[in-house]
């Protein structure tokens, strides 16, 4: 019952309720109307998100805290802006990450797989050199840094602005002498050869688009329109790629909920497609052998 919650837990629970009552929309982080409430909260309060709600240990909060909780909350669902943007900082796979409206909120499903160690059977020991294309805030380029901590990463982003914020975020976990950030349009200044080329790219088809609610349509469209069936900047990016990866290179790609028409592109390919938390169908593992053949 309510009166046995910790005044903490209560006021999660409330602004859960009002976020839930507001209809907000969510997948930037959080799952549930309480997660995404916990998440304002607690950042608010200047509480760690691993916070256990339910210690009696914690403080009530202030009516000046309560206020500025609320305002929080108000602000998230008057403009509809994703909480990652409000709070300035994004997780992923554990890590925190700056973020703001100049790049994309991160998510990337491809994260797991280099927390898990799912594509590490698929590199040749002497895996030196990574490319991470669309790199948006730079998260995975960090991430692949501190996964393999003998290789070197190129982090590739058309936006400048984008590569303002990855610059934030390599410097803020010290990777300065191990990832370089580049300005391209795909592939085209990115010489490589690259041992592994990770790339979550705008991938979103035109219809999806014009459905997505206001959280999403609060990032910036460059990092999501993916064309009529989404698959404008994968083409290219698969002609291409065979002549920036090593011998033995791959190239794990994400496409999201896109596999039909991923298929219909690309009818004689045979992906391995990797399993995420999101099922066996949203990031792909491709050989440049198989792109070679693809070419061919």
């Amino acid at each position: 019952m309510t009166d046995t919650l910790t005044p903490l837990h209560a006021l999660v629970r409330q602004q859960a309720d009002r976020l839930e009552t507001a209809g907000v929309a969510l997948g930037h982080g959080t799952a549930t109307p309480f997660d995404e409430a916990a998440w304002l909260v607690l950042w608010q309060l200047g509480l760690p998100l691993n916070t256990d709600l339910d210690d009696p240990a914690h403080a009530a909060p202030t009516p000046e805290q309560l206020q500025q909780v609320d305002q929080l909350v108000t602000r998230r669902i008057q403009t509809r802006q994703p909480a990652a943007y409000l709070t300035r900082e994004a997780w992923l796979q554990g890590v925190a990450f700056y973020v703001d409206e100049r790049a994309i909120i991160p998510r990337s499903l491809i994260a797991e797989t280099l927390a898990d160690g799912s594509i590490d059977a698929f590199l040749h020991p002497e895996t030196c050199h990574v490319l991470d294309l669309c790199t948006g805030n730079g998260s995975l380029a960090v991430l692949a840094a501190l996964a393999w901590p003998d290789v070197v990463v190129e982090a590739a982003d058309i936006s400048p602005d984008a590569l303002a914020v990855a610059v934030i975020n390599v410097e803020k976990h010290g990777l300065q002498q191990r990832i370089r950030l580049l300005q391209s349009d795909g592939l085209a200044n990115c010489p490589g050869p690259y041992d592994l080329i990770l790339c979550n790219p705008p991938y979103v088809n035109a219809g999806s688009m014009a459905e997505l609610p206001p959280e999403f349509r609060a990032e910036p469209d460059l990092a999501l329109a993916g064309g009529e069936d989404g698959m404008d900047f994968i083409r290219p990016l698969l002609a291409a790629a065979p002549a920036r990866l090593s011998e033995r290179g791959v190239l794990v790609l994400e496409i999201g909920h896109e596999r039909e028409h991923f298929e219909a592109a690309f009818p004689h390919l045979n992906p391995l497609w990797l399993e995420t938390s999101a099922g066996g169908d949203q990031v792909l593992l491709l050989t440049r052998e198989a792109l070679l053949e693809q070419a061919a």
